[in-house]
């Protein structure tokens, strides 16, 4: 297995980081997780562009262009054979003396890790997957803007804890006023009164790229979308539920604090349109040059 560390492949084995990363010290960084079909990178632009937005929203500066950052995903998939994979791109603060302040480290890390892909079981799709609300509240948006996919994930791994001890896949967090927002690695969506019910962004979420796909292809497909304010029991009442995030995709809730779902044909219809849409977008991405990152 090779890893992409800074400007060059090298194997796992030798893929090492100081102790003094800011990133390992401070949670000080950002990553984007991305799905590849076929040897395409799906919504490669867009993941890119919320890259960027986290890194100036942190005051980083990422030591590789638009470019060379696809040139080096690219060369990571082929040293590696692989073609259906995902990849998980990290650009931390970098090497530098312990402390605080951001000028302390002269150059960023970059790292770029790729991993085969595989398919969750089937039945997760057909039964569904059990999921709770947990008492771990979500960052408030004023202290820790959600718009910043960073590296510091302690809130979400307490709420998966939560989710561990409680026999569930994933875990729901609420906010400081009692609304939900999203999973620790996905955003929720439920079926009630003849539309599709999601939680804004304005709860304190990570606008989701996966997310605002589904939104577009529940559109497209005639169905009413709301973006708002839900509490719990909008969702423990609700027909059918899903969450979505890249690796997932749509996947439908079986159980939430012990109310049991049935996968619906929303959830079945919004997975059939985003494969669809992944189809297309491999086709057209292959159309354009025999070397993607050209």
């Amino acid at each position: 297995m090779f890893i992409y560390l800074n400007d060059k492949l090298v194997p796992s084995s030798e893929a090492k980081v100081s102790v003094f990363d800011h990133g390992f010290l401070y949670g000080d960084g950002i990553y984007e997780t991305m799905r590849v079909y076929d040897g395409v990178v799906f919504m490669l632009d867009e993941h890119l562009r919320r890259l960027f937005r986290s890194a100036l929203l942190i005051g980083l500066d990422i030591p590789k262009d638009v470019p060379g950052i696809k040139r080096a995903l690219y060369e990571t998939l082929k040293a590696n054979g692989l073609a259906d994979a995902y990849v998980r791109l990290t650009v931390s603060r970098g090497y530098g003396p312990i402390g605080l302040d951001p000028d302390l480290c002269k150059g960023a890390t970059f790292v770029i890790i790729a991993n085969e892909f595989k398919d969750y079981p089937h039945a997760y799709y057909a039964e569904g997957i059990r999921l709770m609300v947990a008492s771990t509240r979500r960052n408030l948006r004023e202290a820790l803007n959600p718009q910043i996919k960073s590296l510091n994930f302690l809130n979400n791994i307490l709420a998966k804890i939560e989710a561990k001890k409680a026999d569930a896949d994933e875990a729901l967090m609420v906010n400081a006023g009692g609304y939900l927002t999203e999973g620790t690695i996905s955003n929720i969506f439920f079926v009630r009164d003849h539309a599709v019910h999601t939680p804004s962004v304005e709860c304190g979420i990570l606008d989701g790229i996966t997310r605002s796909l589904v939104i577009d292809l529940a559109a497209r497909s005639g169905l009413a979308v709301r973006e708002g304010e839900f509490v719990p029991d909008d969702l423990l009442q609700a027909e059918e539920a899903f969450i979505t995030n890249t690796t997932m995709e749509v996947m439908p809730a079986g159980r939430i604090d012990g109310v049991h779902f049935k996968t619906g044909e929303v959830a079945k219809l919004l997975l059939k349109k985003y494969k669809e849409e992944v189809n297309g977008y491999v086709r057209e991405k292959k159309g354009e040059s025999p070397s993607l990152w050209e």
